[in-house]
């Protein structure tokens, strides 16, 4: 059997061969195969796809690829994006003030019209006090009114569509029983594949799906059939505060740039509409396109890239839109406390290249490459940990079904430790590799996701691999594949404990390791169940997702 050749390759997955010509891949690792081949040698063309989602990997890319072709003026760089400027580019790339007359010598623009239908634009006289409601009220409206056409509605989050949901479903009851049915579909990042997957199955006949999703929707994917799209004017956005080292997703107003966007979905197949939960004047306020995450994130991963890319003065690099210095100085010092800069601010050997070389973030990084020091010794421990967080949280692990939220925390609660949610990821991966593994229902009965836990065997593997090429041999003791067997910790693995005082003490190294790298996020709880920061006195609240939120309720009460 011929091996094909176009192939792919992302974080901790690679299936790529020497017949390869077409290469699909992450923006974040083609950087990473930079830091071995600084040129990017192997590619004649490289081309960036959406770069109007302005993410932080994406925008170092072009600043590198800038660059390259110093050294590789032979290399053909091709930029697409369905919003931003072309001019801006050019701009970027050539330092050119007069575009106008664009040549082949210095860059082409394209503009390629994809088929699209006119959509009708429809405001609110007045601003909604409630969007959820709104935006239900208004499927119920579109679906009594208007013409066959499934729906489309943005809104921030799980939370908010998971009450979307229920309302849609409350209501429907009151329809009509002659009257067509209403199928309510969810889309976020964290929802299971199989279940994201839904919402492309066509609608049963005399229904008419209704899809509540993030702006996952809103240019990643096309979903066929939808005429009607509903836009709550909100989005959730990752912000980072250097004064307090803490990153928050909030929700914040969309820009004109992504309500355009959020449009579009309507046009796709035939002429559509789309309903803005907003004034028509709020419409003018917003900003023209989202805030690039290079200008509201934690760049002590970028700079620690950039650092093991040779780059050692970070203000000389051009950066398609320049970050605020505040966040470059709080990077820059949470990689000196780490460990990974000296006092000239250059990367330290080995520590700090191997940190850069490791694909997780800096504090984790650390406090892996600590673990195998003698006052630790919990090296297998921290490579599960790692592997598990690097999946996103307990999020991408646990799933429930509707109506099963009850029983989900009822199987959480067959792993959780008291130590943490740390040791809680350790207790369900060892129980995943010792009985879920071959057993995809097993994963089902205790709401875990198969396809999540599968991947972080895949990722812990590869950490693995990391570690062995900087010479570090891998002991396994617990959660490795070669001794599958019950933890000897003092927490429960499907309701068993075994070793209580040995427990005690690997569970308490765990921690301490955990600690040297994230000595930053450090805070004492408060008598009231509230946390506050070691360093500047936050008061912090702990995540109703966190096995902490619990026992701070218990607290509390």
């Amino acid at each position: 059997m011929a091996l094909p050749l176009l192939t792919f390759a992302a974080r901790f997955e690679d299936v790529t061969s020497a017949k390869t010509k077409i290469k699909f891949l992450t923006d974040g690792l083609l950087l990473r195969e930079a830091l071995v081949d600084p040129l990017l040698s192997r590619y004649s063309v490289i081309m960036v796809d959406e770069a109007h989602e302005r993410s932080l990997s994406s925008d170092i890319l072009l600043g590198l690829l800038k660059k390259i072709r110093v050294k590789r003026p032979e290399l053909r760089i091709i930029v697409s994006s369905a919003t931003l400027q072309a001019e801006d580019f050019l701009r970027f790339f050539f330092g050119s003030s007069d575009i106008a007359d664009t040549k082949s010598d210095i860059g082409t623009i394209f503009y390629l019209s994809g088929r699209t239908y006119p959509v009708d634009i429809h405001y609110l006289e007045q601003p909604a006090e409630d969007y959820v409601e709104k935006a239900v009220s208004t499927i119920f409206n579109i679906h009594a009114q208007e013409a066959p056409g499934d729906i489309l509605v943005f809104l921030t989050g799980r939370e908010e569509i998971d009450n979307a949901h229920q309302l849609i479903a409350d209501r429907a009851l009151d329809l009509h029983p002659r009257a067509p049915a209403l199928l309510p579909l969810p889309l976020y990042a964290g929802l299971p594949t199989d279940q994201q997957l839904h919402v492309f199955d066509p609608a049963p006949a005399n229904t008419r799906k209704v899809i509540l999703a993030t702006n996952i929707a809103e240019a990643s994917i096309t979903i066929d059939g939808i005429i009607y799209v509903i836009d709550c004017g909100f989005v959730k956005l990752r912000a980072f505060n250097p004064l307090t080292g803490i990153s928050t997703l909030t929700a914040v107003p969309t820009s004109q740039a992504s309500a355009t966007q959020r449009a579009g979905r309507a046009g796709r197949t035939k002429p559509g509409k789309c309903y803005r939960l907003y004034t028509s004047s709020a419409f003018t306020t917003l900003s023209p396109v989202t805030p690039p995450e290079i200008q509201r994130s934690n760049l002590a991963p970028v700079i620690l890239q950039l650092k093991a890319l040779g780059v050692d003065n970070i203000a000389r690099f051009d950066f398609l839109t320049s970050p605020p210095a505040e966040l470059v100085v709080r990077a820059l010092e949470l990689l000196y406390s780490l460990g990974a800069l000296d006092d000239y601010a250059k990367l330290t050997r080995p520590l700090g290249l191997r940190m850069a070389e490791l694909a997780i973030e800096p504090m984790m990084a650390k406090a892996l490459l600590a673990s195998n020091a003698p006052e630790f010794n919990v090296l297998s421990e921290m490579l599960t940990i790692a592997a598990m967080m690097s999946l996103g949280g307990n999020g991408s692990v646990w799933f429930s079904h509707d109506g099963e939220r009850k029983a989900m925390e009822g199987s959480r609660r067959k792993f959780a430790a008291e130590e943490g949610d740390h040791i809680t990821l350790l207790n369900v991966y060892q129980a995943f590799v010792t009985k879920g593994r071959k057993d995809a229902r097993w994963c089902q009965q205790n709401h875990l996701n198969f396809k999540s836990m599968s991947r972080a065997v895949s990722i812990r593997n590869q950490l693995k691999r990391y570690l062995e090429r900087f010479g570090i041999n891998v002991q396994e003791s617990l959660g490795g594949e070669s001794a599958p067997r019950e933890p000897g910790m003092a927490i429960r693995v499907g309701g068993a404990a075994s070793q209580p005082t040995q427990g005690r003490d690997k569970a308490e190294l765990v921690r301490r390791c955990l600690t040297t790298g994230y000595f930053a996020h450090a805070a004492r709880m408060q008598p009231d169940g509230t946390f506050k920061t070691v360093n500047g006195g936050t008061t912090l609240h702990a995540h109703p997702s966190s096995l902490m939120f619990v026992s701070c309720l218990s607290l509390d009460g």
